[in-house]
């Protein structure tokens, strides 16, 4: 008698075989793999001193060319070593600022979800006062607040979309803190704490990883038109968005200056947008075949 092997897949591994099967999805993970592999080795691609800050004006405002595959700027620079570069600031900004609008909103909607009545209430009429000013707006008043560096504008953009992470993390625990487990958690006499981080959270984490990823490309948007008005990242360190506004007065004669920026922010958020989109088909359990 033949014993038949089952295999038991685990939850991950059926959500990255879902993903697989979606080709755009396919496409934003290695556009955004290789994203992040030249932000990391950036160093190695190209040198930061000779090739991103030094100025060399007998080579200002150069087409592109086997010696520089992107041209050079308005003050002999590297263009294409500089969005490598730039590459690393925004993906840099985009994570930790979202990572920190994770932690607060998610906590705050944690909270909010999980007890109800005047907690609930505190915490979103404060998050409504927060989306009533637009997220761009916000990051720029607190960016004029505090000064214009790379910390203030990972602080201002994290502070912006906390409010985002509290609805969506709010309207997942209204979801399952009703459900079986948390009542049998509750009835072993597990703290409200513990209920929430190790219970309640885990069983929420789908919502929350699509909007994690979608916000990534928000953030590093807000990053580039922060940084376009002169209130992000100061020259001479290469952002995509300084790029763009330096590159803004030489569109006639070398349009190149504002072509490769452009592209390069267009392919990251249409990468990051097209991952976000699988990953919300791939956690979605009704798609599970």
């Amino acid at each position: 008698m033949k014993t038949e092997k089952v295999k038991k897949r685990s939850m991950a591994g059926d959500i990255w075989r879902r993903l697989l099967r979606n080709k755009m999805a396919v496409v934003g993970l290695v556009i955004l793999f290789l994203l992040v592999i030249s932000a990391i080795f950036a160093d190695v691609i190209a040198d930061y001193d000779s090739k991103v800050v030094a100025q060399n004006v007998v080579e200002r405002l150069q087409g592109p060319s086997a010696e520089h595959w992107f041209g050079t700027d308005e003050f002999g620079r590297d263009i294409f070593a500089r969005i490598i570069h730039g590459g690393r600031v925004s993906l840099v900004v985009g994570l930790v600022s979202i990572s920190v609008s994770l932690v607060v909103g998610g906590c705050l909607g944690a909270f909010a979800g999980f007890y109800g009545g005047k907690v609930d209430n505190i915490i979103m009429r404060i998050m409504d006062i927060f989306l009533a000013i637009p997220s761009i707006l916000l990051a720029i008043t607190i960016v004029a607040a505090l000064g214009t560096n790379l910390i203030n504008v990972m602080i201002a953009i994290g502070i912006s979309y906390i409010p985002t992470f509290a609805r969506i993390v709010r309207a997942a625990v209204m979801g399952v803190k009703d459900q079986e487990f948390v009542e049998s958690a509750r009835a072993i006499g597990a703290s409200n704490a513990t209920i929430i981080f190790r219970e309640v959270i885990p069983n929420c984490m789908a919502p929350i990883i699509v909007q994690a990823t979608l916000s990534v490309a928000g953030a590093i948007l807000s990053t580039a038109s922060l940084s376009f008005i002169g209130l992000g990242v100061q020259p001479p360190s290469p952002e995509w968005g300084a790029m763009l506004s330096s590159g803004r007065n030489f569109l006639r004669d070398a349009m190149h200056l504002t072509l490769f920026p452009g592209l390069a922010i267009v392919i990251t958020i249409l990468a990051l947008n097209l991952l976000g989109d699988g990953l919300r088909d791939a956690l979605d359990p009704r798609l599970k075949q």
